[in-house]
């Protein structure tokens, strides 16, 4: 007896473009997805017509370009699914509806209770260009600590929250971290690194019920804005439970890739002995869940990145090391040792000389290593001789344009113009033959497009172009963001461009970022985003209304 023939493959979406960028250098007019994969392309636009059947989806649209799905190197969407549950004073627009914001939940809230805003605020968004005062919280919540903190290094709080943290007028500064003060040596209420963390720790969390369901609404948002992967760039381990009940109840839009902090409020030993329990290594879990590796924490942010020459608005600050080298090799060797990859924060140029230190110093010990194992975090302020060490060496680098568009008034203020022109030479790092991937660490759904035009064009939010002689070409950008992270996460075989083969993230645009004015970029968004071959972003339902019957949209 004759086996049966096999069904010849049918499509479960063919998509006509005017372009599909392959971001491998060929451009199609036509890809074909079945399951979670891409399974077809043609530079024709009908050469795929005979794998539609019945039950494919046809889209034809004449106005289309089609690009990978973004894969974020960089982004915390633990803390962006927090923010959504957090006093939202990232809708303020002046000081007066900030703290008005921050007295509406203390009124609302049991006595004592601590009011805890979402991190996704910046002064930049307010019409006073400033934060709120210690004296500005203390009225708004007189009887409730209250903690608003911006992005990772920064926070402002009140008295309350002081007191609940225990630190009074002759606290010292904790390590790695400042607490602000009035010329009179009284708190002004500002927190900088270590110091945030001091004070947080006795603020309440979300439940994990609620993280969770965060997770998905957070997640949502990003995919509407064409990111198909997010490399987590901190998770607790409170925080890996949270994104694993996520997955298992399907709440995930993107695919996340964490890293798992090792703090410096532990010590070395106790720093090992974490690594080694965690009873797993980087690349454990699957296509939407699969760990990266750990996160070491060695400056600042702009206010406290560890600098070679003091800072522009205070000569008598170089900013400040969070972890003792020695310590830090100890604990990168044994964590390589055990198959871990490792990514390391570190902004001003001294932090990036130090973990170069360190990085070649682990190498020195365990041999060479493979690509991407040992990684410097952002990298903003690298001169020219740690650009070429961190080359040869083989670190790869994130970078994160986004971080100069958001804060290039803090840092012309904090660093000077020089300086600030020289955040992330992207054209210098590309000269050398850096491994580069692109991304946010904007803590907040943020639009991977307005990241390429700011690459492009090198313009910022609030502080206009700066370094214009550092911009890169539009498919530059898109290739560090696309297949610059999934060589990061070890996943260019599966992942960060339109091939047959790999899997279907794909993002469809009525504009071809490719052919328009850089301009036209920053507020660019998605007509759709498939991620896994499954529509998660579709809000005119151009996938969910097509059928057999093409559609045609000229």
């Amino acid at each position: 007896m004759k086996p049966e023939p096999a069904d010849p493959l049918r499509l479960d979406y063919l998509i006509k473009a005017r372009a599909v960028h392959s971001m491998t250098g060929e451009t199609y007019r036509c890809v074909g997805l079945r399951g979670p994969e891409i399974v077809a392309v043609s530079a024709e636009p009908d050469a795929l017509d005979d794998l539609a059947g019945s039950r494919t989806a046809v889209v034809d649209a004449g106005d289309l370009t089609l690009v990978p799905a973004f894969a974020d190197s960089h982004e915390h969407l633990i803390e962006a699914s927090r923010n959504t549950l957090l006093v939202a004073v990232d809708k303020a627009r002046s000081v007066t509806e900030f703290t008005g914001m921050v007295a509406a939940a203390a009124r609302a809230a049991a006595p004592g209770r601590w009011i805890v805003t979402s991190v996704a605020w910046h002064e930049s968004n307010l019409a006073e260009n400033r934060v709120p005062t210690l004296a500005e919280l203390d009225a708004a919540a007189p009887d409730h600590p209250v903690l608003a903190r911006r992005g990772g290094h920064f926070a402002v709080v009140n008295s309350a929250a002081l007191g609940a943290a225990g630190i009074g007028a002759d606290t010292p500064d904790p390590p790695g971290g400042k607490i602000g003060r009035l010329p009179d040596g009284s708190r002004d209420g500002t927190l900088e690194g270590g110091a945030v963390y001091q004070v947080a720790a006795f603020a309440p969390r979300p439940s994990p019920a609620e993280l969770v369901l965060a997770l998905g609404t957070a997640s949502a948002a990003y995919a509407a804005l064409g990111v198909g992967t997010i490399r987590e760039a901190m998770t607790t381990l409170d925080d890996m439970l949270a994104y694993q009940d996520a997955r298992e109840r399907d709440l995930l839009s993107v695919r996340v890739r964490p890293m798992i902090r090792v703090g410096t409020e532990q010590t070395t030993d106790q720093a090992i002995a974490l690594i080694s329990g965690l009873s797993a290594r980087s690349g454990f879990g699957d296509d939407w869940l699969r760990i990266w590796g750990l996160k070491m924490v060695l400056d600042g942010g702009v206010e406290g990145a560890a600098l070679e020459q003091p800072y522009a608005d205070d000569p008598a600050n170089l900013g400040h090391l969070n972890w003792d080298p020695a310590e830090l090799t100890r604990v990168c060797t044994e964590a390589v040792r055990r198959g871990w990859k490792i990514g390391t924060h570190a902004v001003g140029d001294r932090a990036v000389r130090t973990l170069l230190d360190v990085y070649e110093a682990v190498i020195a010990q365990t041999g060479p290593l493979p690509p991407w194992t040992l990684t410097i975090e952002h990298a903003l302020l690298a001169g020219a001789a740690e650009r070429e060490r961190a080359v040869h060496g083989g670190f790869g680098i994130t970078v994160q344009h986004a971080i100069l568009w958001n804060m290039g008034s803090e840092m012309l203020r904090a660093w000077g113009s020089d300086r600030t022109a020289r955040v992330n030479p992207l054209d210098e790092w590309l000269a050398l033959g850096a491994s580069l991937a692109a991304g946010s660490d904007i803590v907040r759904p943020f639009n991977p497009m307005t990241n390429v035009w700011g690459m492009v064009t090198r313009g910022t939010k609030t502080a206009g172009v700066q370094g214009p002689k550092h911009a890169i070409d539009v498919s530059t950008a898109l290739r560090l963001y696309t297949m610059g992270t999934a060589e990061l996460n070890g996943e260019s075989d599966r992942l960060g461009s339109i091939t047959p083969g790999k899997l279907a993230d794909l993002v469809g645009y009525r504009l071809d970022p490719l052919a328009a004015d850089p301009d036209d970029l920053a507020g660019l968004t998605p007509t759709f985003t498939i991620t896994g071959g499954r529509a998660v972003h579709d809000p005119a339902g151009m996938l969910a209304n097509a059928s057999a019957q093409t559609i045609s949209q000229p």
